[in-house]
């Protein structure tokens, strides 16, 4: 089918004269090359509608399948997000600041209590060391009344023990010296004596100033003489 445009009809005379006057032949190959291009563009628009038709999913179940999957159409939404990620963001800052604020007040309270131990294991051994105190004004006062030398001895024995037990009940005990083997790390050497006894060589001979301990802590050396 011959198919007209529109133009001048000059023209179009002319066209027509001209594609009747050409040769029969060239006619026909162009006629089968139309044809050949239309069917080639019809395949093209069948096989582009086929992968229209297997993509192209209508809104209803993208809506369907986004609700399945737990997202709404708000939450996708950049504004929604931002404000989304905007609350979340207050509510761990203010959860930041709440435990900031309970460390901190926690932090005071443990010193003040801390402190305040401090104080009171120091007035409770004070307080105990007073009573030793009085003791000591007992035995001095009898020892300016009596000529009794055995019974102010044996005050003096009682106070003594006394201390020693008060000592032992904070954790302090005297350490050992004479006749161990010298250790710089736990005795003080304050001079060396030659002994004529071979086995008390590099021993503590004797002890000028006793040692303590605290929970298994020295808190005075002891002094000491070695044999040499």
């Amino acid at each position: 089918m011959l198919c007209i445009s529109k133009g001048n009809p000059i023209e179009l005379n002319m066209k027509l004269n001209k594609k009747n006057n050409s040769d029969p032949r060239e006619r026909i190959e162009e006629t089968e090359e139309k044809v050949t291009q239309g069917r080639l563009n019809n395949e093209m628009d069948t096989e582009r509608d086929k992968m229209t038709d297997e993509v192209d999913i209508p809104m209803d179940e993208e809506v369907a399948a986004m609700e399945e999957a737990g997202v709404t159409m708000e939450e996708t939404h950049p504004v929604d997000k931002l404000e989304a990620l905007q609350q979340k963001h207050d509510e761990l800052n203010d959860s930041y600041l709440r435990l900031h604020a309970e460390y901190d007040n926690f932090r005071k309270r443990t010193l003040k209590e801390k402190a305040e131990l401090i104080k009171s294991g120091g007035e409770r051994v004070l307080l105990e060391t007073i009573a030793l105190v009085d003791d000591f004004e007992r035995a001095l006062d009898s020892l300016h009344k009596t000529d009794d030398r055995e019974a102010l001895l044996e005050g003096m024995d009682l106070i003594y023990v006394k201390f020693v037990n008060f000592l032992k009940k904070h954790g302090v005990k005297q350490m050992e010296a004479i006749g161990q083997p010298f250790n710089g790390d736990r005795f003080e050497a304050v001079t060396t004596i030659p002994v004529s006894d071979e086995s008390q060589k590099g021993l503590v001979v004797d002890c000028i100033q006793k040692g303590y301990e605290m929970n298994e802590k020295i808190i005075r050396y002891p002094k000491v003489i070695v044999g040499e």
